[in-house]
């Protein structure tokens, strides 16, 4: 009797340790070689200046988010910013997500700007500029050697990318746009998961729309992603909302989920802590269909380009918010 409660005590400690490794416990950290560049540091709990890639392996984050831009000003998360950051990751044994935007700057649901060397370009001209950026970028990391696990094919898309030809007024462009990165993205990486992002993931409504309408226009992706931002006030509303739309997700297309970004007001530190504990559960009750939760930029200052929902404190340490990964 004693002999077979341990081996099932093992069987639930492997299975338990199966599903750690498999999770995404994530941070979007696209700004922090610009950060240090502009003279900040990061701070263990002791005070001790330290790699803020080791930081967060510390609190249990084993997956790294990265934003792409074409032609950036200043460069930052261009090719060889984003190789910089990739190869920090890596060096920590982090995952890494890449998160093509598809322009020049920041593209979410109100803008996405062509970039402007794409910006004359027909709709099939456009289609081959997403799909040779998208597999030069991949290339360049993998010959650099870089494992990519996961590829977002644009960002928060809800009303589509590449404006105006990509916009959701004809879901057939789109389509054609997102299966351009998507095979691109299998081109290099062939078992690398490609996701569809898109903004307020409590809105089961929008989501529905959205993948229907690429779906009939035969778009392929691996992943449906999801951004999180609750008011402080009522998160538990929107965690509920959130869950019920991943699950309506998984049963309607089929294919898994993931918060790829999620945060709250730093002075909220508390709250998000509760907040984020909440979240890992009712992603992880999806069993092998919830794949993971990505803190945005955690290690953002407070104020840092007008950004306050970061997860670092004023001298530089990591709240409690980041806890309960």
């Amino acid at each position: 009797m004693m002999k077979r409660w341990l081996v099932a005590l093992c069987g639930l400690a492997f299975s338990l340790a199966a599903q750690s490794a498999t999770f995404a416990n994530g941070a979007d950290v696209g700004w922090v070689s610009q950060q240090e560049s502009s003279g900040y540091s990061f701070y263990n709990s002791s005070g001790v200046k330290t790699d803020p890639f080791v930081l967060l392996k510390n609190l249990q984050v084993n997956a790294i988010r990265l934003r792409v831009w074409v032609n950036p000003s200043g460069g930052w998360n261009d090719g060889a910013d984003v190789l910089y950051k990739a190869k920090r990751a890596a060096a920590q044994g982090q995952r890494i997500l890449i998160d093509f935007h598809y322009s020049d700057s920041w593209a979410d649901p109100g803008q996405q700007t062509k970039p402007a060397a794409w910006a004359n370009h027909t709709l099939a001209q456009l289609n081959n500029d997403v799909y040779s950026h998208t597999q030069g970028i991949l290339n360049y990391l993998k010959t650099n050697g870089i494992a990519v696990e996961w590829v977002q094919v644009g960002n928060e898309i809800n009303s589509g990318m590449l404006w105006p030809e990509g916009k959701t007024t004809s879901f057939a462009n789109l389509a054609g746009l997102i299966n351009s990165g998507y095979n691109a993205t299998k081109a290099v990486y062939p078992n690398a998961k490609v996701i569809l992002h898109l903004a307020n993931g409590y809105d089961n409504a929008v989501f529905r729309w959205f993948f229907d309408g690429v779906k009939g226009a035969g778009a392929k992706w691996d992943v449906i992603g999801m951004s999180h931002y609750p008011p402080a006030s009522d998160w538990a509303n929107y965690n509920n909302k959130i869950s019920a739309n991943m699950w309506d997700m998984v049963s309607r297309y089929a294919k898994p989920v993931m918060v790829t970004e999620v945060g709250m007001d730093w002075t909220q530190a508390a709250t998000s802590k509760s907040m984020l504990a909440d979240l890992l559960a009712k992603t992880k009750a999806l069993g092998s269909n919830g794949l993971g939760v990505f803190y945005w930029e955690p290690q953002a200052y407070p104020g840092w380009q007008g950004y306050t929902m970061g997860a670092l404190d004023a001298s530089g340490k990591f709240t409690i918010a980041l806890d309960p990964f």
